[in-house]
């Protein structure tokens, strides 16, 4: 079955928090474990012993197979974190979920735990490791509840022991069917996802179970039992000979484009048209170099309806600016932090092309900073191109929209014409340096008249606009979407 057709069956389902929706995080949410990313952490800053390592490597290459051997492997690994405070390894957790474990996740599920939060179901992010991995997701994802080993600790600092049982197999599945007692929660009509053979208790609690990418075990068990099976694409894992070729493809596109733009403003003695040359023709090959579909989905006519307008797009990767480039082509400028002047090759070009860097650790920098590009829009004619999230998220989650860009469009007297990007993430995540072939979709929105807005009107609108690429999102062409709730 596909995902589109796992889509409908969530939304066939009946509304209500009644409806439980249960996802095992580690191999189902994520690719991998999330507890390899801590122990790469260890081992990166020596805080690993060799004698740990070789049993751990040891246990992980066996396999477990009962409670008891995951409870040894959890009290060995809980060793390093005794005598740590709690706000010392929630930080950590969070630290490593956007650099790293953020880029495994698994995009199919996600979409899964966003159909479930839209029927108003109860999403639980359910777990054998420690909220210090697990909460950091299950806050992107949205879930309602986390159930995952607690740790003890005394007065906020940890003692390297469980206070509680570790919810691995029969006791995670124990857990759901607790928790469902206690919220309300109907399981013959709930969800629930896992990858794992040992996860068989926790799928066989619910009426509706999915193996999602499963092991070898659950894979069989599945089969023997008629479970549906969700495949997904691998994430985050090391990028292969192709795609690095499609990598490079990519950036060395931009050192010819460079140098056909400076010939082309040197012979017309038009910096704009040597800017719009690498603009255009830029953005143009290096997508098709890598192998990544731009697909306008609908309103390709508001790209060119009202010019100079501000287009704002969600940001998730360095690959979503690309596709602005190649979407609005010419007589564009933009705004970025002041460590993209940084970035090689694209830092000078930024300047070139008259970007407005803004400094987000001084409020009043950045003000400053934008006043040119209210000039640039009045005196030159020129659009401007600028991520309201002002940093790249994680995750597909919207971030929160920054203020800058919706001043910046009324102190113009231009309209804002939001831009809808989905699956950039897919092609690059956030901490990713390697381009991957894909298809991007995009859906642009009738451009906002700003003309009438007060000063204090601005955040207002900023987040009435956040609340359209939110439903935009939701309610994708392309996709099954939830139906409408009846009066």
């Amino acid at each position: 079955m596909s995902l589109d057709e796992r889509l409908a069956e969530v939304f066939a389902a009946p509304r209500g928090p009644e409806i439980g929706a249960f996802f095992d995080y580690d191999g189902t949410v994520i690719t991998g474990y999330s507890a390899t990313t801590f122990y790469n952490h260890r081992i990166r800053n020596r805080q690993i012993g060799p004698s740990e390592l070789a049993k751990t490597l040891l246990t992980t290459l066996r396999g477990i197979d009962t409670e008891e051997e995951f409870a040894a492997l959890l009290e060995m690994s809980l060793r390093c974190w005794a005598g740590k405070g709690e706000e010392e390894v929630e930080a950590l957790g969070r630290k490593l979920f956007k650099s790293e474990i953020a880029g495994q996740l698994q995009h199919e599920t996600w979409e899964l735990a966003q159909a479930h939060r839209a029927m108003g179901h109860t999403v639980v992010l359910a777990s054998s490791a420690t909220r210090f991995q697990v909460e950091p997701m299950a806050e992107a994802l949205g879930a309602d509840h986390v159930l995952c080993t607690v740790l003890e600790a005394k007065d906020g600092v940890l003692t390297g022991n469980t206070a509680g049982p570790a919810l691995w197999g029969p006791s995670k599945a124990r857990a759901v069917v607790e928790l469902a007692a206690e919220r309300g929660i109907d399981l013959d009509a709930s969800f629930a996802y896992s990858n794992g053979g040992e996860d068989v208790p926790f799928l066989a609690a619910v009426g509706n179970p999915v193996a999602v990418a499963p092991d070898d075990r659950l894979a069989h068990d599945a089969e023997q039992r008629g479970w549906p099976i969700q495949s997904c694409v691998p994430r985050g894992k090391r990028p292969g000979v192709v795609d690095l070729a499609r990598t490079g493809a990519f950036y060395g596109a931009w050192a010819g484009a460079f140098g056909l733009g400076l010939g082309v403003g040197l012979l017309n003695r038009s910096r704009q048209q040597g800017v719009d040359t690498v603009l255009g023709l830029g953005s143009d090959v290096s997508l098709a170099l890598a192998g990544v579909e731009v697909d306008v989905l609908a309103g390709k006519e508001h790209l060119w309806s009202h010019r100079p307008a501000v287009f704002v797009f969600n940001h998730q990767s360095n690959v979503d600016a690309v596709v602005m480039m190649h979407l609005v082509r010419e007589r564009m400028s933009g705004m970025a932090k002041k460590e993209a002047k940084n970035i090689p090759g694209f830092g000078q070009f930024f300047q070139i092309a008259g970007v407005a860097f803004l400094d987000r650790a001084d409020p009043g920098k950045a003000i400053e900073a934008m006043r040119p590009a209210v000039d640039k829009i009045r005196e030159e004619g020129l659009s401007m191109v600028i991520s309201p999230e002002g940093t790249r998220t994680p995750t597909p989650r919207l971030g929160p929209f920054k203020k800058g860009p919706f001043h910046l469009a009324r102190q113009a007297g231009v309209p804002l014409v939001p831009v809808v990007l989905r699956d950039v993430g897919k092609v690059q995540w956030r901490g990713s340096k390697s381009v991957r072939a894909g298809r991007i979709e995009v859906v642009v929105l009738p451009p906002i008249a700003t003309d009438g807005w007060a000063p204090e009107e601005v955040a207002g609108h900023a987040e009435a606009t956040r609340d359209l690429f939110v439903q935009t999102l939701d309610r994708w062409p392309t996709r099954p979407s939830a139906p409408e709730e009846s009066a």
